[in-house]
């Protein structure tokens, strides 16, 4: 059972092996993730609680990153929405920046930095 006060992680991915990595990650910060395999269900999600951060992988297949940001940021309050992507899909990570995701990240880098990147999106918005 969790602690309704542990800090909540949404994530798009359906990379069962990569999720655990994030999952080991927040459960090491006192967070606990609940992942999605789709846009549909990732918002279904959002809409029932208040995650401080939600997580996108941009090879979701058949994903449509500006409306799920816009959605998402339409959320009171608004998650941080941090998106990742293959380093090559250059117009992918862009449209991440232009939908308005917080962070937009090549998955190398994602990867690299995920324990302080990750304890740094829990923190509260100002």
């Amino acid at each position: 059972m969790s602690n309704p006060n542990q800090p909540l992680v949404l994530m798009l991915s359906d990379d069962l092996i990569f999720n655990s990595r994030v999952m080991g990650t927040a459960k090491d910060l006192g967070a606990i993730v609940r992942t999605a395999r789709n846009a549909e269900t990732l918002l279904k999600l959002a809409g029932e609680s208040a995650p401080a951060c939600v997580i996108v992988d941009l090879a979701n297949s058949g994903l449509r990153i500006g409306e799920v940001a816009r959605d998402l940021k339409q959320l009171q309050p608004a998650p941080k929405v941090i998106a990742y992507g293959s380093h090559v899909d250059v117009a992918g990570l862009q449209a991440a920046r232009d939908a308005g995701c917080d962070l937009v990240l090549p998955r190398s880098q994602f990867v690299a930095n995920l324990p302080g990147d990750l304890a740094r999106w829990l923190e509260p918005t100002q």
